[in-house]
């Protein structure tokens, strides 16, 4: 109704999942990293908590959208299910044949497990996803955890990814329910949006919908954050029932009275109260909206926009855009969360496009080949594994130029091109101001305002990391790879290792110390020494390495 008031070309705020409305928050981007690590372990568990309305369903949909072709998928929508009937859901998402009349779950049990083996034996790998798992019974739970029993001498055949509520958490803190909670690899609390991400949020999706004015001032979008709390479902509901305001009332743009009055109507209360009683008050209503859709658009990873250029070339240019574009905006900062939008107006860099070079499988072998290795493949959703022998390890990760600065490990790199498909380069140097680029083997130098300007969020990184394979390591672990974090955290703090209990076990002591850690790196303070913690001790080992960052740019 308000399109044309305002010159939408459509609703910006609907809640239908719109890749091209994605707006990936720094904690986003870190939670689709834990669960495309959850995709690419050996068995266990993967935790995904977060409020209502955070996007936890969406991030699962962006996980779908890269999963492997070698890998079969069973999704669980509803698990308010029996143990039995959880059993028979699994088996018709694998395509498992049953009798309607099985009432064993030992039956069910028997013929998974077949299948998995099969599966093993063809090498696919066989996930499992389970929405809204804080519905999941007691028993049902420990039949789940039962599943991760299936297994051959090597691996687990089953890798099971949960999505939940934080009442999950406290749930698997009991007693009953340990078992379970030990077998969690990776776990991860997704959080709502800042004040800053939540204006960033709005703006995305103004632009995208085609209008780049002001229509909430800065004072409004205050007001929003504080009403929604950040939660990107809400955002949406209030904006689209704000700007419905303003085009009735014959206005420019949303003033606090509009605001104020929509989320009154969206919430049921008067304003200023939801803030202070904000888990309760809202709960029916996003509840309610659910049904109609998801919050944040639908996100994709590595399989977003085909990497590999129809045309393309080894050969890379640095581009000035025609006079007639428009003014250039301000350079991004370093620390920035999210890539600006590309500008026509300034520099850029494009692959040529004289003949067909696949500029994924050339990033992936450059950056291999600073290691003195080859790659496992051409593609980074088969070549970027956690574990890649001779103590080589890959991270593919979303996050910001500052995150690659951090681990200081060359790096391939998604950027984005004006008009043009998503490519792939290797990102060999960072060097004040200019960063070392490869693109089809072609080496060049730009400016890091042109690089983050291009950047898309999305990297991989090789790196030599602890004895053995395990993609992380947290209380109670114990082996060599304890031991060699013990090591790597005493140098990194210039201090003498931990005496670790015997048989090298990872104890409360070393804990805190990774907290410490984690916390002065500026990574999640979770306690466990995972795929980026252990990355960035590895760079800052003793011993030659490739490295990133040059001195002058530190």
């Amino acid at each position: 109704m308000y399109l044309k008031h305002f010159g939408f070309s459509e609703s910006p705020f609907s809640l239908a999942p719109d890749p091209r409305y994605l707006y990936m928050s720094e904690r986003h981007r870190e939670a689709l990293a834990h669960l495309l690590f959850g995709i690419q372990g050996d068995g266990g568990f993967v935790l995904l908590t977060g409020e209502v309305g955070t996007g936890k369903t969406t991030l699962c949909r962006a996980l779908i959208g890269r999963i492997p072709s070698d890998c079969q998928l069973a999704y669980v929508l509803n698990p308010k299910v029996s143990a039995l009937e959880l059993l028979a859901t699994i088996c018709d998402e694998l395509g498992i044949p049953y009798s309607k009349e099985s009432r064993s779950s030992k039956e069910f049990i028997d013929r998974i497990n077949v299948a998995l083996l099969r599966a093993n034996a063809a090498g696919r790998k066989t996930i499992l996803v389970i929405d809204e798992a804080q519905n999941l019974a007691d028993d049902v739970l420990e039949q789940v955890r039962l599943l991760t029993n299936l297994e051959t001498s090597q691996r687990k055949l089953l890798q099971i990814i949960l999505l939940a509520q934080p009442e999950l958490r406290d749930r698997l803190a009991k007693p009953n329910l340990r078992q379970l909670n030990q077998r969690i690899l990776a776990r991860y609390h997704l959080g709502r949006l800042t004040r800053a991400e939540t204006a960033r949020y709005v703006g995305h999706r103004l632009a995208v919908a085609g209008v780049q004015r002001t229509l909430f001032p800065s004072g409004v979008l205050d007001r929003l954050h504080r009403l929604s709390g950040g939660t990107p479902r809400l955002i949406n509901v209030i904006c689209d029932r704000a700007l419905l305001g303003a085009y009735v009332q014959g206005r420019d743009d949303v003033d606090p009275r509009t605001l104020n009055k929509a989320a009154k109507e969206v919430f049921g209360e008067e304003p200023g109260r939801f803030s202070r009683r904000f888990l309760l008050p809202w709960t029916l209503v996003t509840l309610a909206f659910a049904v109609l859709g998801g919050g944040v658009a639908a996100a994709y990873f590595w399989s977003g926009p085909k990497a590999q250029l129809d045309e393309a070339s080894p050969k890379v240019s640095v581009q000035q855009a025609p006079e007639a574009a428009p003014e250039p905006q301000a350079a991004p900062e370093r620390m920035a969360a999210s890539p600006p939008p590309l500008d026509s107006g300034v520099e850029m860099l494009r692959p040529a496009r004289d003949q067909a070079v696949d500029n994924e499988a050339a990033a992936l072998a450059e950056v291999f080949r600073q290691w003195q290795a080859e790659p496992v493949g051409n593609r980074l959703k088969t070549a970027c594994r956690p574990a890649l022998g001779n103590g080589l390890r890959c991270l593919a990760a979303l996050g910001t130029l500052r995150d690659l600065e951090t681990l200081d490990l060359p790096a391939v790199v998604r950027l984005r091109q004006e008009g043009g498909a998503d490519f792939f380069a290797a990102l060999l140097e960072l060097q004040g101001d200019t960063a070392d680029i490869a693109v089809n083997g072609k080496r060049a130098r730009v400016s890091y305002e042109t690089l983050q300007r291009q950047w898309a969020g999305e990297f991989a990184v090789i790196w030599r990391g602890p004895p053995g394979a395990r993609p992380e390591i947290g209380l109670y672990s114990r082996g060599e790879d304890v031991a060699w974090l013990a090591r790597a955290l005493a140098h990194a703090e210039g201090k003498e290792p931990l005496i670790l209990p015997d048989g090298n076990v990872f104890d409360s002591a070393l804990r805190r110390q990774v907290i410490r850690f984690q916390s002065a790196q500026g990574l999640a303070a979770d306690g466990i020494a995972g795929p980026r913690t252990l990355a960035r001790l590895a760079a800052m080992a003793p011993g030659e390495r490739p490295r990133l960052v040059t001195a002058t740019s530190q």
